[in-house]
């Protein structure tokens, strides 16, 4: 009976009709919209990234609160991607890194090291002006920062038993090699004001 009726309302000429038609197309878009909001949405898809949560300057000690796991496209992720927070966790971070950005293995430093064999260790830069002692350190070295004393045959050692975290590749420079070590925090900030205005070496440990 309704189809009848209706199939005899469309017949009709005129405005009716088409108020009728336009009145029935919004009765489906009504519809169809519904539906689609109330069907369960397609789970994410993508590969697991870590990405920093803050501006992070280079030789920062990584900790969970800085970190968080957001999911990229798989075509997108970077090649060496860190997918869990734990990975990154306690490392150094070898460069800065702006906030959102995505963590990679070479980002980070001293793979399974303990800095300095404390918790609460430093990370800080020296440059070295010999390319030699630089292209014999690794990530887990252990070496003395030293300096120049009142006498040339008597160095001051800024920093005993520092950890190497990273040798840094060469910038083109002039002013040296650049690695990162790891030290008790008074040591360390002694490492980084003779830096500034003195000569820094290492000497390896056996």
């Amino acid at each position: 009976m309704t189809t009848v009726r209706l199939g005899t309302l469309l017949a009709r000429p005129g405005w009716r009709r088409l108020a009728l038609l336009r009145r029935v197309a919004a009765a489906v878009l009504v519809a169809a919209a519904l539906v689609l909001a109330l069907a369960p949405q397609p789970a994410m898809s993508g590969t697991p990234v870590v990405v920093t949560t803050a501006d992070l300057p280079a030789g920062s000690i990584l900790r969970a609160e800085h970190l968080t796991v957001r999911q990229w496209p798989a075509a997108l992720a970077p090649a060496g991607a860190v997918g869990e927070i734990p990975v990154a966790d306690g490392r150094v971070l070898v460069g800065a890194a702006r906030a959102g950005e995505p963590l990679t293995d070479v980002r980070l430093a001293g793979a399974g090291l303990s800095p300095a064999g404390s918790a609460g260790a430093t990370a800080v830069p020296v440059r070295l002006a010999d390319a030699g002692v630089a292209a014999m350190l690794v990530p887990g070295s252990r070496v003395d920062v030293v300096t120049v004393g009142a006498r040339t045959d008597e160095p001051v050692v800024l920093a005993a038993a520092a950890t190497v975290l990273a040798v840094l590749p060469e910038d083109g420079g002039t002013s040296g090699r650049l690695v990162l070590v790891a030290t008790a925090p008074g040591q360390a900030a002694r490492v980084a004001a003779a830096s500034l205005t003195e000569q820094v070496a290492v000497t390896l440990r056996a």
